[in-house]
């Protein structure tokens, strides 16, 4: 694990060091010749150089992970630097890890509130699984689409329930989930049809904003109309806050976030892995409920 995340950082210590040698020969072409070469990135001005550039540019960073998730999401979710049987070991830790977890987790209720939520599944299925998530976070993307996989599988067995949890107090991942939560409160059925369509459009999210999540909307059948009139609505913002202020409390430091029952799963689960805690979930429920 601590090997992946180094080579996420070094790919986007990569990423920003030839950013900052594009500002560098842009910086020359436009200066002076006695500008241009104090300007020049060298070894022993290149840290500072970036660090200004990352003052100066706060959000520069995310702007990089964002637009390179791909790459980084690969190291981080398949590990192709390890060897296989390393990465098998690792595995394998992993899953002993998560099952003596669960194990512990199954008399420790969570208490979150999902009244009046849309809901996908069944209204009275013995396991309830929640997610903290963010419509621009590609593994909540990819988790999106193992729930859709985990749902046709476990018919009858789960309700699942969708909360925000934007990774950034403004932009684009917050207005997402304002959005999402006044089409919800138009119509749930068609607010479904508009988070698989955000899902589907997170590279045009990111890279269009409200354009595009507006286009997903029209897309999704929503009344245009009252929906710019509810997004601007304090109780829809007071909605996001609350998902945000109840999933710090119970301890989501990134997403995706599930809540399967009283169990926890970080970060874009396998349906395998998905499966074992609803399995567990339904053993440990009321005998009426299974």
């Amino acid at each position: 694990m601590k090997r992946k995340i180094l080579w996420a950082f070094l790919i986007i210590w990569l990423i920003l060091t030839a950013y900052l040698l594009f500002l560098s020969n842009k910086w020359a072409s436009a200066a002076t010749p006695s500008y241009a070469a104090s300007s020049a990135v060298t070894t022993d001005n290149f840290a500072e150089l970036l660090r200004e550039t990352l003052q100066k540019n706060p959000d520069l960073l995310l702007s990089v992970l964002r637009e390179n998730s791909e790459a980084v999401l690969d190291i981080a979710q398949e590990g192709w630097i390890r060897p296989t049987t390393a990465r098998e070991g690792s595995n394998q830790r992993r899953h002993k890890s998560l099952i003596a977890q669960w194990k512990a987790e199954l008399n420790q209720p969570k208490e979150v509130d999902i009244k009046d939520r849309p809901f996908r599944g069944a209204a009275d299925a013995p396991v309830t699984i929640v997610a903290y998530s963010d419509f621009t976070c590609p593994y909540c993307q990819q988790a999106a689409g193992t729930m859709e996989k985990v749902l046709k599988e476990n018919q009858g067995k789960i309700k699942y329930v969708f909360k925000h949890f934007p990774l950034e107090t403004t932009g684009v991942a917050r207005l997402a989930a304002e959005y999402h939560v006044a089409a919800a409160r138009q119509d749930p059925e068609l607010a479904w049809k508009f988070y698989d369509l955000l899902f589907a459009r997170r590279a045009d999210v990111l890279k269009d904003g409200e354009p595009a999540i507006v286009n997903a909307a029209k897309d999704a059948g929503l009344n245009m109309k009252k929906l710019a009139a509810d997004v601007k609505r304090k109780d829809v913002r007071a909605e996001v806050d609350a998902d945000i202020a109840e999933g710090q409390r119970i301890g989501v430091q990134g997403t995706p976030y599930f809540l399967i029952n009283n169990l926890v799963a970080r970060g874009a689960l396998s349906s395998d892995l998905f499966k074992e805690a609803i399995n567990m979930a339904l053993q440990a429920a009321p005998s009426g409920q299974k």
